[in-house]
């Protein structure tokens, strides 16, 4: 079957979506690069086009010539069926083309998905597997979304000005009730099945046995995180895994990421600019490593990944901050499902090749794009990434 007309819609929204999340940067806001680990959002823009220029249009498009032909290795990423790559931590250093060269990029890109999406639309049955690449573009993009702005942010960060992205004081938090969530032990089925999108590292669906655990009902706070430090916490060995120990001693980490000592407290550099410590807003930007000691710290642990799928599906509404705040440290390996099979061609190179040495996260972040979460979703990290909005929420062994 054809790609519904609702694709291109959808197209439409998503690109510009993108567009409008960086209306108003400079050229210079758009060039920068914070770190190896982040891009430039000049970048982003030019590397989602790339994806559908090469992965849609290079193979239906009649009479398909590239925008640029060295596009193809300037804003691939890691796909390394397409060919050559230019080295990652130097993006920030490609100056050329200019973000207005980027930007008539993305339209010109755009007017060829919106032609071939229409001829596709009236021819029934030309393509069969359109409508699923182009989701997974789109799905792809609003990845990218969330990116520009943990990376962004970083860079804001880093700047002695400390710039707000977005005029106004952050909103302030609500406190929020702990308590603990109970859930028996059962045979629980995770994964996606049925309809609506997925990655490939979602599925299939599969059984796991959970012995009996419960949950916190929210997420971990600025003012609990505060106390943890007080406590010491960041200066006893007792609270961190080995690799974690090294890694605080290695880089003299005190605090998560964003937060500074002033005065007898602490502020947070956020999208509005530096601004005191919220005692009940979520923690965010904390390594794995951070997570896990305070989870020890607390009396308490990470949940799995299983855990925590099975809680939110099971207890809507009982369980607080499942998305849309911020992403959630578990304590499992980035691992294949059973039976997983990455998607065929050079798009399978999306998730499996990155399952080593990296944890799963849960949930969404305050930036993750609308409609983008979905319960079954496997963020990953390594364990000393702590640029995005990662925070945690504690889990605990239920037996009587």
């Amino acid at each position: 079957m054809s790609p519904p007309p609702t694709t291109a819609r959808r197209y439409a929204a998503v690109r510009a979506h993108t567009e409008a999340l960086v209306r108003g940067l400079s050229e210079a806001d758009c060039q920068a690069q914070a770190m190896p680990d982040a891009s430039p959002v000049k970048w982003h823009l030019a590397h989602t086009t790339w994806f559908f220029e090469t992965f849609v249009l290079e193979a239906r498009e009649a009479g398909f010539r590239a925008f640029e032909p060295a596009y193809r290795v300037l804003f691939n990423s890691y796909y390394q069926a397409v060919g050559d790559r230019h080295p990652r931590p130097q993006r920030g250093l490609v100056t050329r083309p200019g973000l207005a060269e980027v930007l008539a990029y993305r339209r010109d890109v755009d007017a060829r998905m919106a032609a071939l999406l229409a001829r596709q639309g009236a021819e029934a049955g030309a393509d069969d597997d359109l409508g699923a690449l182009v989701e997974l573009g789109l799905q792809h993009e609003q990845q990218h979304q969330e990116l520009i702005a943990t990376d962004f942010l970083h860079l804001l960060s880093l700047n002695p000005l400390q710039p707000a992205w977005h005029p106004g004081p952050p909103p302030t938090a609500e406190p929020l009730p702990l308590h603990w969530v109970p859930f028996d032990g059962r045979l629980v089925r995770i994964g996606h099945a049925g309809e609506g999108f997925a990655f490939d590292n979602e599925m299939p669906a599969h059984r796991v046995w959970l012995e009996p655990y419960a949950l916190a009902s929210r997420l971990v706070t600025q003012g609990e995180w505060a106390a943890f430090i007080s406590a010491g916490g960041y200066r006893e060995p007792r609270w961190w895994l080995a690799a974690g120990w090294d890694w605080v001693a290695a880089h003299g980490i005190e605090a998560p990421l964003h937060w500074r000592a002033e005065g007898a407290g602490w502020t947070v550099f956020t999208p509005h600019g530096r601004h005191p410590a919220d005692p009940h807003a979520p923690v965010r930007h904390l390594s794995l490593f951070e997570a896990d000691a305070y989870a020890r710290w607390a009396g308490a642990r990470l949940p799995t990944e299983a855990e925590w799928e099975h809680a939110v599906a099971s207890a809507p509404g009982r369980l607080a901050q499942a998305h849309g705040t911020a992403w959630q440290w578990t304590s499992s390996a980035y691992a294949p499902y059973p039976g997983f099979r990455p998607w065929d061609g050079a798009v399978g190179e999306y998730n499996g090749k990155f399952m080593v040495d990296q944890t799963v996260l849960r949930g969404s972040s305050w930036a993750t794009p609308p409609g983008h979460a979905r319960d079954s979703y496997r963020n990953f990290f390594p364990a000393t990434a702590r640029w995005q909005f990662t925070g945690l929420r504690l889990a605990r062994d239920a037996r009587g």
